[in-house]
């Protein structure tokens, strides 16, 4: 039986992941660790969690006292690192929390694993490492920055972040990569293109318009719109952090793409056609809606969820125009590539949404609606 650490897995991917692997796997043992910020909800893995296959800690990455004492009582082979501070417009806020903990927190759990896992010394002096552990961490494109019209992020293109997140996420690749050089640490990393799905916190494009439309909000687009994003299905995803986690050559960087190139303007008008088409299709849906209006039949209007609620708003600061992942390399490395297409995934993702409002409306509560004002409020 294996035993994962998996961090940060009250969060979006890496809860979709832990009930992924859950399902896939009956011969594991996950232990999540999560500091439960404000995108981390353990009402979203609290049927996972039975303390038979699956314990929670509530604890931050950044402490080193609680991540020895969890090496020593679980004995585990693979640590799989979600937890992060992940949202570009956070990190221009508050640039020091998102190095704390992407880089530092990463630091702390690979040097808790070292720790855990040298058995020895070879004749070279490096260390020697228990059998068939790994540290696997979660990167994304945006350490690579921006593209122009063409070409694609490979796992060769230099790292050239733009934001304060993208950079403690590119310092943190590199520390993981300094530990495999420096100590020959068995350790693989994902980068990923733009995930969407279940569990997504609404402060990212996809759950913010879904969440917008349902509240009769307009809907606030940077910029001009035409940036360019891949996205990629969370399931998709997660299948490929557990085929490298398991399967992946150690010191190796793999590249996970969506091949779903669209602009973020395109994104929002599907959002609103799917959502309208869908509550056409099912008029039952109308009832999650805020704005009850009645139209001569008696029925909740949804005439209005049109185009006419974009309104585009100041641009993020050092807004990246184009990201496209290339993922060439696991696909021919490990068989896998992405399963979903967009215009399938994103009818899936809706009707979630719609149909799990009680886990949004937990999720939105609070704090939640003090930073869509601090975003959003001043920029039109």
């Amino acid at each position: 039986m294996k035993t994962y650490l998996v961090t940060g897995a009250a969060g979006f991917i890496g809860a979709n992941y832990i009930k992924y692997i859950l399902a896939k796997h009956e011969d594991i043992k996950v232990v999540i660790l999560d500091a439960l910020t404000y995108a981390g909800n353990l009402g979203t893995i609290s049927k996972d969690v039975d303390n038979e296959r699956c314990f929670f800690i509530r604890g931050n990455i950044c402490d080193r006292e609680l991540a020895d004492r969890l090496f020593a009582e679980y004995k585990f082979d693979y640590i799989v690192n979600f937890a992060a501070e992940s949202h570009v417009d956070r990190s221009i806020e508050n640039p020091q929390l998102f190095l704390q903990t992407n880089i530092l927190g990463t630091q702390n759990l690979l040097d808790a694993a070292r720790c855990a896992w040298v058995t020895g010394k070879d004749e070279n002096g490096y260390p020697t490492w228990r059998k068939d552990v790994r540290f696997h961490q979660v990167s994304t494109d945006e350490v690579y920055g921006s593209l122009g019209e063409e070409g694609f992020f490979t796992e060769e293109t230099p790292l050239c972040p733009h934001s304060p997140y993208s950079a403690s996420k590119a310092s943190a690749d590199l520390i993981v990569m300094a530990y495999r050089d420096t100590y020959k640490m068995p350790v693989t990393i994902t980068r990923c293109s733009n995930n969407y799905g279940p569990y997504h916190f609404p402060e990212k494009l996809i759950p913010l318009i879904i969440k917008n439309i349902l509240e009769g909000k307009r809907l606030p687009v940077y910029g001009n719109g035409t940036n360019v994003r891949d996205w990629l299905y969370v399931e998709d995803h997660c299948k490929a952090i557990d085929l490298v986690v398991r399967e992946g050559k150690n010191g190796e960087i793999y590249n996970v793409g969506g091949h779903n190139e669209k602009q973020n303007i395109e994104i929002v008008k599907l959002t609103i056609a799917t959502i309208h088409h869908l509550m056409e299709q099912e008029p039952a849906y109308r009832k999650v809606l805020k704005k009850k209006e009645l139209n001569e039949k008696g029925e909740i209007r949804i005439d209005w969820i049109n185009d006419s609620l974009i309104t585009f708003v100041k641009d993020r600061l050092g807004h990246d125009q184009r990201y496209a992942i290339d993922p060439t390399k696991i696909t021919n490395a490990l068989g896998w590539y992405p399963e979903t297409k967009f215009e399938v995934g994103i009818v899936k993702t809706i009707e979630w949404y719609l149909n799990n409002q009680p886990w949004v409306e937990e999720v939105t509560s609070g704090d939640y609606q003090k930073y869509y004002e601090q975003m959003y409020g001043g920029r039109g």
